[in-house]
């Protein structure tokens, strides 16, 4: 079995074709999928999708580059979601930091990834933390946060393997998606050296589809391809990835 720990198939991509889309996740055998959410407009049919099929799991959260001029707003609205019904969510998320596109909102977006951060404390879950160009950021506020271990997943994780093994002493694991199989792709190194155990696997489906789809729709059945290049990287069986990453995420997100 394996497991989507982040996938957006909610989204209006997915419409027409949600049914076969969780269809070929199933024959791959892809048997739980994670969905984050993104913003207020979201959290309908993220849940409602988890009404409709087994084995969608939701989370949470306000994403780093839906933080804008209304972000309290947003954030308590989102706030309100996660703490009427805990125990339906399986992490807070998809929170963070982004500043690869738009640096307007850093110290807002910094403020909500540091409240949701306090959530996730203060309902014993894990979070799914998206960081773009703002590595050192994040640093800062686990280190204002100062706890001694956390629990979480670095979502798409884009860092280098220092700061992947830094992570990993604090408690996170890495989320791993399509761009492993990227040619050239820096994360194959990472991926090397860290071990297997500390590795979750992901699509961020629609998005950043692994070979050989990459520039398609990415989806949940991608997972496949994703666990075979780890399974050549590692030198280990595809069994055998199937089955470690499995438990971690199920460890990781209570499953």
């Amino acid at each position: 079995m394996l497991i989507d720990t982040h996938s957006h198939i909610y989204e209006k991509d997915f419409e027409q074709d949600i049914v076969q889309v969780m269809e070929r996740a199933s024959a791959n055998g892809v048997k739980k999928i994670l969905l984050p959410n993104v913003d207020c407009s979201t959290v309908e049919p993220l849940l409602l999708l988890c009404d409709k099929f087994e084995g969608l799991y939701p989370m949470m959260g306000l994403h780093p580059t839906s933080v804008n001029a209304n972000w309290e707003e947003d954030l308590g609205n989102i706030r309100k979601v996660l703490f009427e019904n805990p125990s339906r969510f399986c992490a807070v998320g998809e929170v963070g930091l982004d500043l690869y596109w738009d640096k307007t909102f850093v110290e807002e977006q910094i403020e909500a990834l540091r409240q949701q951060m306090m959530w996730s404390f203060e309902l014993s879950l894990p979070i799914s933390i998206h960081i773009r160009k703002a590595f050192d950021e994040l640093f800062a506020v686990l280190k204002s946060i100062n706890r001694k271990t956390y629990k979480g997943v670095l979502h798409c994780f884009g860092g280098d393997v220092n700061q992947a093994k830094r992570l990993i002493e604090m408690g996170f694991k890495i989320g791993i998606g399509g761009v492993l199989t990227f040619k050239n792709a820096h994360l194959a190194e990472v991926v090397a050296q860290i071990d297997i155990d500390d590795i979750v696997l992901e699509t961020d489906s629609p998005y950043l589809a692994p070979v050989p789809f990459r520039g398609k729709r990415n989806e949940s059945s991608y997972v496949l391809n994703i666990a075979e290049k780890l399974s050549e990287i590692k030198n280990i069986s595809l069994e055998e990835v199937a089955e470690r990453t499995t438990e971690t995420a199920t460890q990781l997100f209570n499953l």
